[in-house]
């Protein structure tokens, strides 16, 4: 059953809540030109964000699979930035898509709440597997760097 719990299946969730939206009443107030626009930026950001991060991880030859124990900590690169880019990206294409699907601008309220779920359900978790295999290196790096941005 854990294969099942893992952060793009949240992510699937939540997007197709945000798609059947519109259906049930949901709709964008006015289609605005500008959402598609700066909702493809944001999808392109966020999957951006999420193949930099998943390259440097191979590179240093550690797990992407939350539930799994890493064998390295990658501080460099666009984990300089964030801690966790990858579900930063998740939140990137989940924002991008409630602009581009004629969704209610208030669906972007769900955006903070993936994030809770995510910080809650597997940061949490990875964080406190990666202070048990790194130690004082880990906690330098959470001092330097952001969880988020």
């Amino acid at each position: 059953m854990k294969w099942i719990d893992l952060p793009p299946v949240w992510l699937g969730l939540f997007l197709v809540l945000v798609w059947w939206a519109p259906q049930f009443g949901f709709a964008a107030e006015r289609n605005v030109a500008w959402r598609g626009l700066v909702g493809w930026a944001l999808v392109a950001l966020g999957l951006c964000l999420m193949i930099l991060a998943v390259m440097q991880m191979a590179r240093h030859r550690t797990t992407v699979i939350p539930h799994l124990q890493p064998s390295a900590l990658v501080k460099t690169g666009i984990f300089g930035i964030s801690r966790n880019p990858i579900y930063l990206g998740d939140a990137l294409v989940l924002a991008g898509f409630v602009l581009i699907w004629d969704t209610s601008i208030l669906f972007l309220l769900l955006v903070p709440a993936f994030m809770f779920l995510i910080t809650r359900r597997f940061i949490m978790v990875e964080e406190s597997r990666l202070n048990q295999a790194f130690g004082e290196e880990f906690a330098t790096y959470c001092r330097s760097t952001r969880r988020w941005l």
